[in-house]
């Protein structure tokens, strides 16, 4: 693994050794497992910008499939720690995806500014190596709450409103929420008075 001078941020996390593709078991699949330590895991945490993994585990195999195509498919278990998006307490979050990739030999390239999303996104180009490592740091980034909440954390309602002016209240800015109120009074044989 290799830092910058200037701080431990990692510029390369090596979770597992890279798989190049043409010494792949082509009748048989090609198993791997990653379990990383804990340089490793703090690595990774600094990488995706959270506080810590207790955890990390991305296991599975890559499989032939036809005469030029390969499949990943792989169980990623991990243990993560984040700050609340309300209060910054510490969120544990315990994480359990299964994660496929499609490398194909024939993928057309997408040409032009404007690209169309492949129906199936487990599709990738071919490359000469597989790196199993840089697969589970992606499913993982993919997989992490983007606004971790601990137990009770709430956001309030912030009200700002000039002297003298009524503030608008986030009640006051959803369309139906006077429907429930007329329909209440109208069940009651009130009529609206306005």
């Amino acid at each position: 693994m290799t830092t910058s001078s200037n701080d431990s941020t990692p510029e390369r996390l090596q979770l597992g050794q890279p798989l190049r593709v043409a010494t792949l078991a082509t009748r048989k699949p090609t198993r791997f497992r990653i379990e990383a330590n804990a340089d490793q895991r703090e690595a990774a945490a600094a990488i995706l910008g959270i506080t810590a993994i207790s955890r990390l585990r991305f296991a599975g195999e890559i499989r032939p499939r036809g005469r030029n195509d390969w499949d990943l498919v792989a169980d990623l278990e991990a243990e993560v720690e984040q700050p609340c998006s309300v209060t910054l307490a510490p969120v544990i979050t315990k994480i359990h995806e299964s994660v496929e990739r499609h490398y194909l030999a024939d993928m057309p390239v997408p040409e032009g500014d404007e690209v169309e999303m492949p129906e199936d996104d487990r599709d990738e180009p071919l490359p000469e190596v597989i790196d199993p490592g840089s697969v589970a740091l992606e499913a993982l980034a993919l997989a992490l709450p983007a606004y971790p909440r601990a137990d009770g954390a709430t956001l309030g309602e912030a009200v700002f409103a000039a002297q003298g002016v009524a503030p608008l209240r986030d009640e006051d800015l959803r369309p139906f929420s006077g429907l429930a109120s007329l329909a209440e009074r109208l069940k009651s044989g009130q009529k609206d008075a306005e």
